[in-house]
């Protein structure tokens, strides 16, 4: 039972401390979807999604209504469009118009983003996943709420080096198509390592083919709650902090399960996960830097970060697990730099650099996320640093992602602005020697030793 104690202590979450449900995502199939005609295919997948997902903002809103819980986004992700559109699509311009038809869909039923303009290609790309991911620049750029992900590499397969270096070149050319907006085509597209098939985040959403043909994640977010708490016990024990936020953790999850199951009722749509992922936004108050400070940290990459990050992982994991069963997704902290206030004051004072974001991706729930580099960078530096993260999700059997923004016409030290929820961020220092050879040997890394364990 729920006492009037916790409603109080729930009702300030939300009122004081930024406690929001960050989305309502439905994942919806598109395997029917496909024909023998291009014009076919696109009329097929605008008819599904505006009769499947026709109600999720309305729904959404109401239960906004109901319980007074603020619900940020409403998203939809889609199959992987590589699989979708493979027989049809003859030329990238085939996929844009795809993308094309996403988008028209997205807006018709009023949600903020869709996601699943994918492909998988972690051990080899099919003809189709290379067109479509040389066409990821011209439809990220010609596209309002698409959303663009590619899973490169996993634990099983290795890491596929021929998709790594086109990937660079293709951030590249989304940056140029959109250097008069900060490049801020590149925002909405990441490079995975083990994609999970059921993560509501943007711009990583895809419906995996393992799934049902529509299901109802939620992503809960409260940054500002754990904060809140950890200043209750401000100087005590390791013991006190981690148990202090495995039970805020609780509460939190509770609050998503709660508008999850009556998405799912009211929709009449499976509910599939709850990602609790404290997913931090620019707003004052709402940030996993400012966590870490909490717990001990003058900023945000100072000596002991990992280990402080790792703990909050942890015991935020701890507290969701207890509290549905069904916790999926990337769950644990979300790092962008642009989106998180105090760390974007850490990178700009120099506290916090690429290759520590780099050591802490190894403890965190995804990647390097939102980090800003300077426009004349090389696509093969940028392959390089994706490589560098696919190796660390590989290697430790876990998620990561790289989601960089080459700004072009801005140099280290410069502010790149990305506005709304994608906040801004400093032009961080990357490393200027070359990985050239490296990058251009091509072919695919190798699973690890541990990957075999049929």
């Amino acid at each position: 039972m729920i006492n009037i104690q916790e409603v109080s202590e729930t009702n300030e979450m939300i009122q004081k401390e930024n406690l929001d449900v960050r989305t309502i995502t439905m994942g919806i199939s598109l395997l029917d979807c496909t024909g023998h005609s291009l014009d076919e295919v696109c009329e097929r997948i605008y008819r599904k999604i505006t009769t499947v997902a026709k109600d999720l903002v309305k729904v959404g809103k109401e239960i906004e209504i109901q319980y007074g819980i603020p619900i940020v986004n409403k998203r939809i992700s889609v199959t992987p469009i590589s699989l979708v559109g493979g027989t049809v699509c003859k030329t990238e311009e085939d996929f844009v118009t795809i993308a094309k038809t996403l988008d028209r869909a997205a807006k018709t039923v009023g949600v903020n983003f869709i996601g699943g303009y994918s492909a998988l290609v972690s051990k080899g790309m099919t003809p189709a996943d290379e067109r479509l991911i040389r066409s990821i620049p011209a439809a990220l750029s010609e596209t309002d709420v698409v959303c663009s992900s590619v899973n490169v590499a996993s634990t099983k397969t290795g890491i596929n080096m021929d998709a790594v270096k086109l990937i660079g070149e293709m951030i590249k050319e989304a940056a140029q198509r959109t250097k008069e907006q900060d490049s801020n085509a590149c925002t909405k597209f990441v490079v995975f390592c083990n994609a999970p098939d059921d993560n509501p985040f943007m711009a990583g959403a895809f419906h995996g083919v393992t799934e049902a043909d529509a299901i109802i994640n939620v992503g809960v977010s409260g940054p500002g709650v754990v904060k809140a708490a950890l200043e209750a016990v401000r100087g005590e024990n390791f013991e006190v902090l981690c148990e202090t936020i495995k039970k805020t953790a609780f509460k939190i999850t509770r609050v998503g399960q709660l508008v999850a199951q009556e998405a799912s009722r009211r929709l009449q749509v499976p509910f599939g996960i709850i990602d609790l992922s404290l997913a931090p936004t620019p707003a004052v108050g709402d940030s996993v830097g400012e966590i870490l400070e909490e717990i001990g940290l003058e900023y945000a990459g100072a000596p002991g970060t990992t280990a402080a990050l790792a703990l909050l992982n942890d015991q935020v994991k701890k507290g969701g697990v207890m509290a549905s069963s069904y916790v999926g997704g990337l769950s644990g902290a979300f790092i962008p730099v642009s989106e998180d206030q105090r760390m974007i004051d850490a990178a700009a004072a120099g506290a916090l650099t690429l290759e520590k974001l780099e050591a802490m991706t190894c403890v965190c729930s995804v990647g390097l996320d939102m980090i800003a580099i300077a426009g004349d960078t090389k696509a093969t530096t940028i392959a390089g640093i994706i490589a560098d993260e696919m190796a660390l999700g590989m290697v430790n059997q876990k998620t990561t992602a790289v989601r960089i923004i080459p700004v072009i016409g801005k140099k280290e030290g410069d502010m790149a602005e990305f506005g709304g929820l994608l906040g801004h961020a400093p032009i961080m220092y990357v490393n200027p020697y070359s990985c050239d050879a490296f990058i251009n040997r091509g072919g695919r890394i190798p699973a690890p030793i541990h990957s075999f364990k049929n």
